[in-house]
């Protein structure tokens, strides 16, 4: 069996390109960029946080306090605060 050359970049005669259906240019943008979620930070705060576990785990301490600070809870809801009033 002979290896095809480089510079045949032709398609092959029982191919044509109407058999193959349309091109649609980015067909898979939307779910990518749906899939991904890439954060770009300013290269001053970079220097502080050189990798992404610790910008996670600053992140989760801020989180940590926040939740502290305003009192709540994963089990906070409405009808807690119904209760209070009534």
């Amino acid at each position: 069996m002979k290896k095809a050359k480089v510079e045949d970049n032709e398609m092959r005669a029982e191919y044509r390109r109407e058999d193959l259906g349309p091109l649609v240019r980015g067909k898979y943008a939307a779910r990518y960029a749906k899939a991904t979620n890439i954060v770009v930070i300013d290269p001053a705060l970079a220097k502080a946080f050189p990798n992404s576990e610790t910008v996670n785990d600053a992140l989760r301490a801020l989180l940590a306090v926040a939740t502290k600070a305003t009192g709540l809870t994963s089990r906070s809801s409405a009808r807690a605060t119904k209760r209070r009033t009534a």
